[in-house]
């Protein structure tokens, strides 16, 4: 809808849709946040100081719907369970992995491989908000994930680019909380896309812009005097936020359009491939989080025919991701996170497939101060049983919290006081630092 239509309805509903209307004009997204889900951050709490720190940034890979470990990082040749996928040896003696990361295989001196993770969810909507948070899911709160705890402990590292970026996720992956909408993550699609609303429509002079945009502050003004509400500077603070990324040369962060065509056709031409080379260009400008989320692993049915494609596009954009971070001198500063919400059956259904399986999956670390070429902990010859270091996702999240310098002990309260940490109850796997 055009601006011009609420310019002079001041009334409350008009007001919340001409902020969500010009919102996604901007940058397109809704940041009124605190409209649609009212007092949901915390107010008033004290700057708290990063811990030691071997890591600065996180790039989250989200395997999204349950990747199989048996076909993936945790093969077990000549068991029963293992099924048709093939298996390689990688450039690490002792390291074997699905045939289809022929990529990967060559640099997994690089990378840490956990199979002994664990969850207690077996749902697909519980599983990825678990292992995004490492709480429950809940109808009476919304807990933050690890890219809002990061945001909110060390701010940012680039003033004008938003903290924490999330490409292809879905409501159940990375989530703001109770932190408010400064620590929100900035929502993309498709990454060849780019920003998207980040120019100004076609007609609109910078004048017209800039008596629009008084227009706005001064209806703020006048929401924010009648009802008073603590919030509504924290949505002043992102308005302004959006305004000042649409001057910035640093929007050119967001265009593929300006890599070369060889190191694109390297990452692969799909939106995961393009997705990570997106991550990469906005960990080189300073956005402290990136996730991006790759779906389709829910293999309930012919997994021996989807699995191929899945792992090679994957390995394909992986590979030149860490290739790219190491070139650039950015990945011994950035974690690498490549996991999921579970695993999958060792038994083989009556569809050729395989269903969720939360006692054991696989979950890789590279960069960021973790150990390449190492395995931590082992799961069954049939791999349905974790029999060597299991790790929780708790205790998985406290590890890439402790890399990034999160206190683990540190509390936080919610709105309602409720005390929360950034991976409940979890303690750190130290074995896994170099």
């Amino acid at each position: 809808m055009r601006l011009q239509r609420y310019l002079d309805r001041f009334d409350e509903l008009s007001r919340r849709t001409f902020l969500g209307e010009s919102a996604r004009g901007l940058l397109g997204l809704t940041v009124l946040p605190v409209l649609a889900r009212p007092v949901r951050a915390a107010i008033g709490d004290p700057e708290i100081p990063l811990g030691p720190a071997t890591a600065r940034n996180v790039i989250y890979l989200y395997m999204s719907g349950g990747m199989s470990h048996l076909d993936t990082f945790d093969p077990k040749p000549g068991a029963e369970t293992q099924g048709p996928t093939e298996v390689i040896s990688s450039n690490v003696d002792g390291i074997q992995i699905a045939a289809h990361f022929s990529n990967l295989s060559r640099m997994m001196d690089r990378i840490a491989v956990i199979n002994s993770v664990q969850t207690n969810q077996g749902a697909h909507a519980q599983g990825r908000y678990y292992m995004h948070t490492s709480y429950p899911m809940r109808g009476t709160i919304r807990h933050p994930s690890l890219g809002a705890w990061l945001g909110r402990m060390a701010g940012r590292t680039n003033p004008t680019l938003p903290g924490h970026v999330a490409i292809g996720a879905d409501i159940y992956g990375p989530s703001v909380g109770f932190f408010g909408p400064p620590y929100d993550p900035l929502p993309l699609g498709d990454p060849e896309q780019g920003l998207e609303n980040s120019q100004l429509p076609r007609g609109v002079s910078d004048q017209t812009f800039h008596q629009r945009l008084d227009r706005v502050r001064k209806m703020n003004r006048a929401f924010a005097e009648k009802y008073e509400h603590p919030l509504m500077s924290a949505y002043a603070e992102m308005y302004d936020q959006a305004v000042k990324l649409m001057r910035s040369s640093d929007l050119a962060a967001f265009d593929l359009d300006k890599e070369d065509d060889t190191l694109r056709e390297a990452y692969g031409r799909d939106r995961f491939g393009q997705g990570c080379l997106l991550a990469r260009r906005l960990i080189e400008t300073d956005v402290r989080t990136v996730e991006v989320s790759y779906t389709g692993w829910d293999t309930h049915t012919n997994n021996f025919t989807s699995m191929p494609l899945l792992c090679q596009t994957m390995d394909q954009a992986v590979a030149a991701l860490l290739e790219d971070l190491e070139r650039i001198g950015k990945l011994d500063d950035t974690v690498v996170v490549l996991t999921t919400e579970f695993g999958r059956t060792p038994i083989v259904n009556r569809n050729i497939g395989r269903d969720h399986y939360p006692k054991a999956f696989t979950s890789v670390l590279a960069g960021g101060g973790f150990k390449g070429g190492y395995r931590y902990g082992k799961t069954s010859e049939g791999a349905e049983e974790v029999v060597e270091n299991p790790l929780k996702i708790p205790d998985f999240n406290a590890t890439i919290a402790y890399a990034l310098g999160i206190p683990i002990d540190q509390v936080l309260y919610s709105p309602s006081k409720r005390p929360f940490t950034v991976a409940h109850k979890g303690e750190p796997a130290l074995d896994l630092f170099a």
